[in-house]
């Protein structure tokens, strides 16, 4: 029997001709058998050239990702434009200097300041241009979920899904009860009890609405609290000037510095650049808006660090142990009176509801790209008639409710350790498509060769095996527990697909990554 041919057009897209015309039933269940495993091979390279043809010229295989959305109820939803993506990034990684706190109580002002300057160097600089490259290579949701997918096969894509998602929940769980932590001074009944617990659940379920009420919403809310949030320390500063004396800047004992606590603030307070990259599907052009709006918030959050430590530990003499979370308040109420320290205490309180509704629209939107992939069901893929994964936002805010009881220092080590492991498969899958698929389409390319991206992933991937060795036993353990249950999941799912126990409805709109052949090592790019 003559297999079919398939024939791939000019213009990236493809035609298949000579395909076997639908066949009636056969007394041979052999030459039945044969028929269809010719046409599934024909669909499968068909679609595979197809995505190929579509990388190596302009990638315009993603033009249904940005100007359809995968339902149909949603075409006309407003995409998210450049200063609404600054303040969502500014609120993934940062949210104003509120927790930088315990890095000079850590350290001491000299290495608190280097550690703002060098670090964005070192981690956030990279990441940021990880997530540009990669992210308008890939512009759909799901973001690092895809990336890892196409780089190392969809079962280690998933494990990177579940270990950020649950990493970004975890994050996520901290904000409701710093929130309240800010105003119990004002209010001390939010100190415990009942009050606390009716408060912070009333507080998860408002902000939840308005990342179900949709992503604009969502973004332009996060503008408004960014300026509230930030103005209060340049007033500081100005106040400030005729108190400082730069010599306190320089005070350093390197026998007196907790590294693990040093290194936790610095690594909690500067990651996350990728979540963004969750997004993409949402973003208005987000093959030009997204390095743009990554470079904008890159400068916003470092001089957002960098101000305010300048400002507190050269305008008020040192004592580290004063130098813990929510010090800022106190150091704006000696410079310059209640006013400024109420001002200060309700930014920070405003704050983490900014990087609340921004953590959860990251969350939400990558189990919807998950589920788009055909790695999730199909019931995260729906949206609401606002254009959000309901389904998404609702496992999220679940997430974020019952681990809500986790101490502050537990969390931030329990998500690093997580989100570390997630960082090392990203780094894996951007060294290897580029040796991989080195002409494949990157709207925005980072100016370095394939020696250049291995040698700037590096230091990075040194200082995650730092703060991972800095982990306590109880925290490794933990995280390693919710990696095994990634593990065991992944298979689970597959299994239930095919015992038809959940329904998987993979995107037909998107680029296939790998083709329903694994066999193929051409799947991505022939």
């Amino acid at each position: 029997m003559q297999e079919p041919s398939a024939e791939v057009s000019g213009d990236g897209g493809s035609t298949v001709q000579n395909l076997p015309q639908p066949h009636t039933v056969s007394d041979n269940p052999s030459q039945v058998a044969m028929d269809d495993e010719v046409l599934r091979k024909s669909v499968n390279r068909e679609r595979e050239a197809s995505f190929a043809m579509g990388l190596e010229n302009n990638g315009a295989q993603y033009v249904n990702i940005n100007e359809e959305a995968s339902s149909p109820r949603v075409y006309n939803i407003n995409k998210v434009s450049v200063l609404p993506l600054v303040f969502l990034i500014f609120y993934e990684v940062s949210g104003g200097p509120f927790g930088i706190e315990d890095s000079v109580g850590a350290a001491g002002p000299l290495l608190a300041l280097l550690g703002f300057l060098i670090f964005p160097l070192i981690w956030s600089v990279p990441e940021a241009l990880i997530t540009a490259e990669m992210g308008t290579m890939f512009p759909e949701n799901g973001g690092y979920v895809v990336w890892v997918s196409s780089a190392l096969g969809p079962y280690w894509g998933f494990q990177q899904g579940w270990m950020k998602w649950l990493s970004g929940v975890i994050d996520n769980a901290l904000y409701p009860v710093l929130f309240l932590d800010y105003l119990k001074s004002g209010i001390p009944a939010l100190s415990g009890g009942l009050p606390r617990t009716f408060s912070a659940l009333g507080l998860t379920a408002i902000l939840t609405f308005l990342n179900y009420r949709g992503l604009v919403i969502v973004g332009w809310v996060a503008i408004l609290l960014g300026v509230f949030s930030l103005l209060p320390f340049i007033v500081m500063g100005l106040v400030a000037i005729p108190k400082l004396e730069p010599s306190r800047w320089l005070v350093v004992n390197l026998h007196e510095v907790d590294w693990n606590l040093y290194l936790n603030t610095l690594f909690w307070n500067l990651n996350y650049w990728d979540s963004i990259s969750t997004l993409a599907g949402e973003v208005d052009n987000p093959k030009k808006t997204l390095p743009k709006s990554l470079f904008y918030a890159l400068i916003l959050v470092v001089v957002g660090y960098f101000f305010p430590l300048l400002i507190g530990t050269g305008a008020v003499p040192l004592n580290r142990e004063l130098w813990t979370d929510g010090y800022f308040s106190d150091i704006a109420k000696l410079l310059g009176g209640v006013w400024l320290r109420w001002w200060i205490q309700g930014a920070a309180a405003m704050s983490n509801m900014g990087m609340f509704i921004a953590e959860m629209s990251s969350d939400s939107f990558q189990l919807l790209g998950m589920a788009e992939r055909g790695m999730l069901p199909e019931c995260f893929a729906k949206r609401s008639r606002y254009g959000t994964p309901l389904i998404g936002i609702l496992f999220s805010a679940s997430g974020v409710i019952l681990l809500s009881w986790l101490s502050f220092q537990e969390i931030v080590a329990a998500e690093n350790f997580l989100y570390c492991f997630g960082m090392i498969l990203e780094f894996l899958a951007f060294v290897r498509l580029r040796m991989k698929y080195p002409a494949a389409s990157r709207p925005y390319k980072i100016p370095i060769g394939t020696v250049g991206s291995i040698l700037m992933c590096i230091p990075p991937t040194i200082l995650i095996f730092v703060v991972l060795a800095l982990s306590s036993l109880k925290v490794a353990a933990v995280s390693l527990g919710a990696v095994v249950i990634g593990l065991v999941m992944q298979p689970c799912l597959t299994y239930a697909e095919r015992r038809r126990w959940m329904k998987f409805s993979p995107n037909t709109n998107l680029p296939d990554l790998h083709g329903h052949n694994q066999e193929s090592s051409g799947a991505l790019i022939e």
